[in-house]
């Protein structure tokens, strides 16, 4: 009886094991079947973006005149080099060979475009339309249609243009602050005149800044394909909303190396109401010049870390200097959002509305305090310091930095467009220096050391005797319009 319980325990046992092991072996397949399933329900996700979101995408052709030089005689400049603008920026514009003369001819170029109402509203990038004589415009239907410039922001490469039409395809605007690093998104465009491209990528960051792309940039990179022609083409989140506006991409060879770059469409709505409302943005204004904190700045302020943005600069009866901001003041925050950097303060100040106030937090002499402001209005003749020529001098101070400087003449001051007697001119600076690497350069003014001002080379050396770190020099340096703190170490 025992021997044939033991079989039958056993059988059961055996039995049990067959069950397992099928159990195991069938959910591998059906796990692969899941697998299959969540990929193929994730090509359509992007299929049905894609249908909803395409026909309000448009291919945008454009014309425009170009002058070009021409050469009247044999062997004479045959390539027009003297007076092209690369050519001329070495010689001036005001060289031109004799015998050349100008040439104007139709140049041809492509970018995309989304349409934003029924009515025929297509935002797209300024350097698309930038200049162009007449703006054409495809639907995926395959209709064309000639569209008018509505109005043009270069300094953020935004356009608004329209075509008559109605009950046209229109693409919604989504929120690009909610985009998440990481998030799936969609590039539709026409690259190389392919129209109706699309490509899909990742979110690969947010607020990217100092590209030298435009003057106001807050944008979001992606590695989505965008190649020449997806310009001005719409970004658009998993839900078929447009986030941003393709607009650059980082290349060594022209096309795709895995980095685009869009503008937000949080940015691109601001700009969008103002062009559709007034024909032109009108932005705000501070006044004053400003450069991000590093940790040199933050021990030579005695800031308890490198944060906030550095005031270097305070325009003359700008809205900065009639609410009471001063040089060497340190803002942390807008309304109580603490700031990021320099670009995350020149954007948001730039879409505030003129006359209206906001509160900035800052720090002055180690104390800090909220200043209320009312922000101006950008000026048009807002504008970047001239290029300085160089300067020459003898006398020779601060060596050990690299720098060689002069007391500033009625003549100096008058070449460099200074005053007399406004600080100390840079003469020289002796290169891979401790200057040269901070980025200074000879025609600069010094016109303060530790926060002392200065009008003269023996005011200077007496602020220098006096420095708590002789090895670690604060200066404000001023360069044309503007002026900015740096920080020099000694060898």
């Amino acid at each position: 009886m025992i021997q044939k319980h033991f079989i039958k325990k056993l059988q059961i046992s055996t039995t049990l094991l067959f069950i397992l092991s099928l159990l195991i072996i069938q959910p591998s397949h059906a796990f692969q079947d899941d697998n299959i399933a969540l990929l193929d329900r994730s090509a359509k996700a992007f299929s049905s973006v894609v249908k909803k979101a395409g026909p309000a995408v448009v291919y945008i052709g454009v014309e425009k005149s170009i002058t070009n030089q021409r050469s009247m005689g044999q062997g004479q400049d045959p390539f027009g080099m003297f007076n092209d603008p690369f050519f001329q920026r070495f010689f001036g514009p005001q060289f031109q060979h004799p015998n050349v003369r100008p040439r104007e001819f139709k140049q041809k170029a492509a970018g995309s475009g989304f349409i934003i109402s029924s009515d025929g509203m297509i935002l797209t990038n300024n350097h698309v339309v930038e200049d162009a004589d007449t703006i054409k415009v495809r639907l995926a239907d395959e209709r064309e249609f000639t569209a008018k410039v509505i109005g043009t922001d270069p300094q953020s490469d935004v356009a608004l243009i329209k075509i008559d039409g109605h009950d046209l395809p229109t693409l919604p605007l989504g929120n690009s602050d909610k985009l998440e690093v990481g998030e799936w998104v969609i590039a539709i465009g026409s690259p190389f005149e392919l129209s109706q491209t699309v490509t899909v990528g990742v979110v690969s960051a947010k607020g990217r800044s100092r590209l030298g792309i435009n003057d106001y940039e807050n944008f979001i990179q992606t590695d989505a394909a965008i190649n020449p022609g997806n310009s001005g083409g719409p970004l658009l989140n998993i839900h078929g909303e447009a986030v941003g506006i393709n607009t650059a991409i980082f290349s060594r060879s022209g096309g795709y190396m895995g980095i685009g770059f869009a503008i937000p469409v949080n940015m691109a709505k601001n700009i969008q109401k103002q062009l559709q409302k007034n024909g032109k943005v009108t932005r705000g204004w501070l006044g004053v010049v400003i450069q991000n904190v590093n940790a040199d700045l933050a021990q030579s302020f005695n800031l308890d870390k490198a944060e906030g943005i550095l005031i270097s600069e305070v325009a003359d009866d700008s809205p900065a200097a009639k609410s009471g901001l001063k040089q060497g003041d340190v803002i942390l925050s807008l309304n109580d959002t603490p700031l990021a950097d320099v670009t995350d303060l020149r954007n948001k100040i730039a879409m505030t509305t003129p006359e209206s106030s906001i509160d900035l937090q800052i720090i002055r002499h180690g104390h800090k305090k909220t200043i209320a402001v009312r922000i101006g209005e950008q000026p048009s003749s807002f504008g970047h310091p001239e290029k300085q020529k160089k300067a020459r001098g003898n006398d020779s101070t601060l060596e050990n930095m690299g720098l060689s400087l002069q007391d500033l003449s009625a003549e100096l001051a008058k070449q460099f467009n200074y005053s007399k007697g406004q600080g100390v001119l840079i003469a020289e600076v002796a290169p891979d220096s401790p200057a040269s690497r901070v980025g200074l350069r000879p025609g600069q003014l010094i016109e303060e050391v530790n926060q002392i001002r200065i009008h003269s080379l023996s005011e200077l050396k007496k602020a220098l005797k006096n420095a708590d770190n002789p090895k670690q020099i604060l200066l404000r340096i001023r360069a044309g319009e503007f002026s900015q703190y740096v920080v020099l170490h000694s060898k």
